[in-house]
C-alpha cells in the first residue's frame, strides 16, 4: 500500500540498505522498514517537514535528521492515506528546495573526559580522530558515552584506539 502511494510522486524508485528507498532528482527522499510488528515510511529529512498531527517519530534518540510514521496494519495505512499523501508532498519539496537539516558536528557533542585523556597519552590519537569523516567521529562518540561507567568508557576508547589510528570508523574492518 504505502509502495501504491509513493508511484503516484514523481520519485524513482531503488534498493538501498535492501529497503525499497524512493528519490528524487537522485537524492533520498523516503524508505519503507519492515519489523516485526510494524512497517515504517521514514523520510531522510524528516525533521524539516511540518507535522501538525505530530505523527512523525525519530527512529533512535540520537537521530537528527530522520523520522518515521510507524503503522501497525493496511488499516492504518489507508486511514492515514491523506496524511502520507501530504507528508510525502512536502518531503519532495523540501528536496526540491536543496533544503537540509543542520547537523550537529561530532565535536559539538560533549567528548567523554576519557577520550580527551587518551588524545593526551596517545601520540596522533587526536589527529587521527578529527581526520576521520564527521558519521566516523559521530559513531565513536556515541559508542564512548553510551558506557555508563567511567571504567567502561576507558576500556572502549583503549579497544578502539588501534583502529582510529588507522583511519577506521568503529564499524569497518581492515582490508588485507
Amino acid at each position: 500500500m504505502l509502495r501504491g502511494m509513493l508511484q503516484d510522486f514523481p520519485l524513482s524508485e531503488q534498493r538501498k540498505w535492501a529497503k525499497p528507498c524512493f528519490l528524487f532528482e537522485g537524492r533520498n527522499v523516503a524508505l519503507i522498514q519492515e519489523f516485526n510488528d510494524s512497517i515504517a515510511l521514514m523520510f531522510f529529512q524528516g525533521a524539516l517537514l511540518k507535522d501538525p498531527k505530530k505523527l512523525l517519530q525519530k527512529p533512535g534518540e540520537n537521530t537528527q535528521a530522520a523520522r518515521v510514521l510507524r503503522f501497525v496494519d493496511a488499516d492504518e495505512i489507508e486511514a492515514r492515506r491523506a496524511v502520507v499523501k501530504a507528508y510525502v508532498g512536502e518531503a519532495i519539496e523540501v528536496e526540491r528546495a536543496g533544503l537540509k537539516v543542520k547537523l550537529k558536528k561530532p565535536l559539538d557533542f560533549a567528548l567523554p573526559d576519557e577520550l580527551e585523556k587518551k588524545f593526551k597519552e596517545i601520540s596522533g590519537l587526536k589527529n587521527a580522530f578529527t581526520s576521520l569523516t564527521p558519521g566516523r567521529q559521530r559513531a565513536y562518540v556515541l559508542h564512548f558515552l553510551a558506557a555508563k561507567q567511567p571504567k567502561t568508557r576507558e576500556a572502549r576508547i583503549e579497544r578502539y584506539a588501534p583502529q582510529i589510528l588507522k583511519g577506521l570508523g568503529l564499524m569497518d574492518r581492515e582490508r588485507k
